[in-house]
């Protein structure tokens, strides 16, 4: 199979989806690898370092996705690239499309083969989002600390506080792979912190975990809306697999909040947890409401890019290699876990939340196939 490794457009989006390691082992299996010239810079990674792993390089973007069956990224295309689609293309990458009905349009448009990262499941577990999950979940406390600060228009709450003073009340909303990243780095840095979740069982693995030095709270609309009232900073976390996120975190809420808290949506690609939240840039991070910074970059891991890139291709190259070397229809059939990463085929949603997000049509996969 030819793949092949375009650069990031998105706005300061550094990671690239695949590494020299990645190039070499499909090189090794007979797979033909076209990289994008500079596509690796962002991420601490040269030309010569692909080269020397048996990629070629090329020198646009149309080149590579002209020139390829596969195309292996780290974001969902944005409006410049779907100039590019067609059909039999196999896209595979975050595609987030229970929030993005025109990629989903230009998809099914296009009959492109589009597999997301985000729903492929393994043992119940969503194993290409998790590395993500975990960068994004340290960084928002990072993001949450820094944005607390007087001169960036937060309340001026040291995180951790000091000897006689009171530290950061952090509420964290969700208690998965990013509710729990976010805490541990909260915890680290000394703040009282709260996490909620609707499932027993994880509170009670999070007690465990935290060794009951980090409150768990049963989520509902009645104790969020009194612990945010009272939190200097708030991490949204939550996920429904493949779906928009629910807007657990009200505006009124919000209005109760003290000036210069601080919340981070995290939830943003896939619509965001906070009502009426919309995605921001590394460029422009944050917007002020009701005096409450509210930050939601869409793509946060980005900005440790070489970080990201290598925890995420550690994930993703095994299931590259397995398309590249049995073709999707029987990767699909043989992984009934990839066959679930799966959102557009043949023109038809087959992957039921993001059908339900815009009231399309559903088409289940092994139909189609």
């Amino acid at each position: 199979m030819i793949i092949g490794v375009p650069k990031e457009i998105k706005n300061n989006e550094n990671r690239v989806g695949m590494t020299p390691a990645g190039v070499e082992g499909l090189v090794s299996r007979g797979h033909k690898v076209f990289v994008e010239n500079n596509a690796g810079v962002g991420s601490g990674i040269s030309n010569e370092e692909y080269i020397n792993a048996g990629a070629e390089i090329l020198e646009t973007a149309a080149d590579v996705w002209g020139k390829v069956e596969m195309v292996v990224k780290v974001k969902e295309p944005i409006a410049p690239e779907y100039q590019y689609f067609r059909p039999g293309l196999i896209l595979f990458t975050y595609l987030h499309l229970a929030a993005e009905e025109a990629l989903t349009k230009a998809l099914i448009e296009n009959e492109v083969v589009s597999i997301a990262y985000e729903t492929v499941e393994e043992n119940g577990t969503l194993p290409l989002l998790t590395p993500m999950s975990e960068v994004a979940g340290r960084l928002a406390t990072q993001m949450g600390a820094n944005w607390l600060t007087k001169y960036n228009g937060g309340s001026g709450v040291l995180m951790g506080g000091v000897p006689g003073v009171e530290p950061a009340k952090v509420v964290v909303v969700g208690g998965g792979i990013v509710g729990v990243n976010a805490t541990k780095m909260a915890h680290g840095l000394g703040a009282e912190v709260t996490i909620l979740d609707v499932n027993p069982h994880q509170m009670r693995y999070l007690d465990d975990l935290f060794h009951g030095n980090v409150k768990t709270v049963m989520s509902n609309k009645y104790n969020l809306a009194r612990l945010i009232k009272d939190a200097d900073f708030v991490v949204g976390a939550v996920l429904i697999p493949g779906a928009k996120a629910p807007s657990l975190i009200t505006d009124e809420m919000i209005k109760t909040m003290k000036p210069g808290s601080v919340i981070v949506d995290v939830a943003i690609d896939q619509g965001g947890c906070v009502e009426g939240i919309t995605p921001t840039t590394h460029e422009n991070p944050v917007n002020i409401r009701h005096d409450v910074v509210l930050y939601s970059v869409a793509n946060m891991p980005g900005s440790v890019s070489r970080t990201s890139t290598f925890a995420l291709t550690n994930c993703t190259l095994p299931y590259a290699i397995k398309l590249a070397d049995l073709g999707y229809k029987k990767a699909c059939e043989l992984d009934p876990g990839l066959a679930k990463g799966m959102n557009v085929y043949k023109g038809k949603v087959c992957y039921k939340a993001v059908a339900e997000a815009f009231d399309m049509e559903y088409a289940p996969l092994e139909e189609l196939l």
